[in-house]
């Protein structure tokens, strides 16, 4: 049945049988008056952990949705989709984000994009944020976040899709085992003789695909009876300059590793660049390997060995997924995206 324009604010809610929550309804039963409510919703203003807790327990009681999102539940969709990506300098998460408005545009939706920094808390803020201008469903990255944020997502019936990893429970996913995939690049190293392979990876802290990566590693040397010593790994933001910087500190480390695996591409071109500055050959004296396939990872010299991750694609399956969600179609709790070891220059048997 189609929507009706005139229907009045909360005819859908009243249709199900429950009058739709107003703001004076959660201060009453909070015991607040409906600025307080204001500021802890919009994070606008102080109010104390135990006031904010108490207002939150209420909205999840009521079912209370403000400000757009009400508004959009008046008329039942905005046709709007959030998008929250750890940041817009990584080219992986630019191109993800490029194709899934592509692909949203194609399915009558508009996108909006919102950078958390690998922040939990800004996040967070986010998502509350998109919420609450009503978006009909997200797509975040990653899987790691406390259960307070899906809570408030299932108490919201906001639809959601998470990204670049395979998800436990039910918790509808796109992406691929990062574990694994760092386990076939360290086995291409090991496979090549190294034994004393170093790891510039990404920052561990609240980024669930990072620290795979270095479990990934961990088991494939284990596998060979190979310890992963310490002072071997370094965890460091994903820029090409701290590339650089951590290079030089494995490059003083002893034993001095024979192979170094990146964390991303934008790692392993910083990595390149300071063996190159400091006349170190690749891969005659060390092997430089990465993670993602950037386009410029095919034209550096050495030209990058790298697991290539199809970004574009995790893009336009997420949407897929979602949009069939929204629309009320079966669809699969986890689509698993193949990912590739692609081998080139800065890999090779050490020299004598």
């Amino acid at each position: 049945m189609a929507d009706n324009p005139k229907s009045p604010p909360g005819r859908r809610d009243e249709l199900a049988g429950k009058p739709r929550a107003r703001v004076e309804d959660v201060a009453q039963a909070a015991g607040v008056s409906t600025a307080t409510v204001s500021r802890a919703l919009n994070r606008t203003g102080p109010v104390s952990p135990a006031i904010r807790e108490r207002i939150d327990r209420v909205v999840a009681e009521l079912g209370y949705v403000p400000n757009g999102a009400a508004r959009a539940l008046a008329s039942h969709r905005t046709r709007a989709i959030g998008v929250v990506i750890p940041t817009l300098e990584n080219a992986s998460f630019s191109i993800m984000a490029a194709s899934a408005q592509r692909h949203l545009n194609a399915a009558g939706y508009h996108m909006l994009v919102a950078s958390s920094d690998y922040e939990p808390r800004q996040e967070w803020a986010q998502i509350q944020s998109l919420v609450a201008h009503g978006v009909d469903g997200l797509i975040l990255v990653g899987s790691r976040r406390s259960p307070e944020v899906i809570d408030y997502l299932k108490s919201r019936r906001v639809d959601f899709v998470v990204t670049w990893t395979l998800a436990d429970g039910d918790t509808p996913c796109v992406g691929f085992d990062n574990a694994a995939a760092a386990r076939r690049m360290a086995s291409h190293l090991l496979d090549l003789g190294h034994t004393q392979i170093g790891v510039i990876a990404g920052l561990t802290l609240d980024n669930d695909r990072a620290a795979a990566r270095i479990e990934g590693i961990r088991a494939a040397l284990g596998e060979r009876g190979l310890a992963f010593p310490r002072e071997l790994l370094i965890e460091r933001p994903y820029k090409i300059a701290e590339g650089q910087f951590a290079l030089r500190t494995l490059l003083a480390a002893t034993p001095r590793p024979t192979a170094v695996i990146c964390g991303n591409d934008q790692l392993a071109f910083g990595a390149l660049i300071e063996c190159g500055r400091q006349g170190i050959e690749v891969p005659r004296k060390i092997s430089i390997v990465g993670f993602d396939d950037l386009e410029f990872a095919s034209q550096i010299v050495p030209s990058l060995t790298t697991m290539r991750v199809p970004a574009e694609e995790i893009g336009a399956r997420a949407v897929e997924m979602l949009v069939s969600r929204l629309s009320g179609l079966a669809t699969p709790q986890t689509i698993e995206i193949e990912v590739s070891l692609v081998v080139r220059d800065s890999s090779g048997v050490l020299a004598k």
